[in-house]
C-alpha cells in the first residue's frame, strides 16, 4: 500500500517575548530588536501538521482530520490561543519561546496521542507571512 501524507492547518493568536536572561538588557535588544520588547508583542501564527500512513482501506483516509483537528485543540491551540507563550504555558515555561523552540515543543505535545499507525511526519509553524520554522522530528 502507498504511504500518503495529509495535512491540517489551525490558527492561534498569542503574545511573547525573546529574552535570554543569561545575557544583558543591551545583548537582548540587540540580538532579538523588537522581538525583545518588555511589554510583549503577538503574532497571528499558522501551524501547518503533516501525518503519514496507508489509506485505510474501509475509509480512503490515512487519518480523519476531523480527529486531528480535535488533538490539535486539546493538546496544543487551547493550551496557546490568545496566551503569553512567556507565562502562561506550561510545556514552554523556562523555553525561549522562538519560533524554532516552540515547534519542537509542539511537535512533543502532539505526537504521544496520535492513533495507530498515524506518523507525525512535519510540522510548520509561521509566524508571520515571511517567517516560518519547520520540524520534522529529526
Amino acid at each position: 500500500m502507498p504511504i500518503v501524507h495529509v495535512t491540517r492547518t489551525v490558527e492561534f493568536n498569542a503574545a511573547h517575548r525573546l529574552h535570554n536572561p543569561a545575557f544583558s538588557d543591551d545583548w537582548n535588544r540587540e540580538t532579538f530588536g523588537k522581538c525583545n520588547y518588555p511589554n510583549w508583542h503577538g503574532h497571528n501564527y499558522i501551524l501547518e501538521v503533516t501525518v503519514a500512513s496507508e489509506p485505510d482501506p474501509d475509509t480512503g483516509y490515512v487519518m480523519d482530520l476531523g480527529v486531528l483537528k480535535g488533538l490539535l485543540e486539546t493538546h496544543i491551540v487551547s493550551k496557546v490561543d490568545h496566551r503569553n507563550l512567556n507565562l502562561d504555558v506550561d510545556f514552554l515555561a523556562g523555553m525561549l519561546p522562538s519560533t524554532e523552540n516552540i515547534i519542537v515543543a509542539f511537535w512533543k505535545q502532539l505526537e504521544p496521542h496520535l492513533p495507530g499507525t498515524i506518523r507525525l511526519v512535519k510540522m510548520r509553524l509561521a509566524e508571520t507571512s515571511r517567517n516560518a520554522a519547520e520540524y520534522y522530528g529529526e
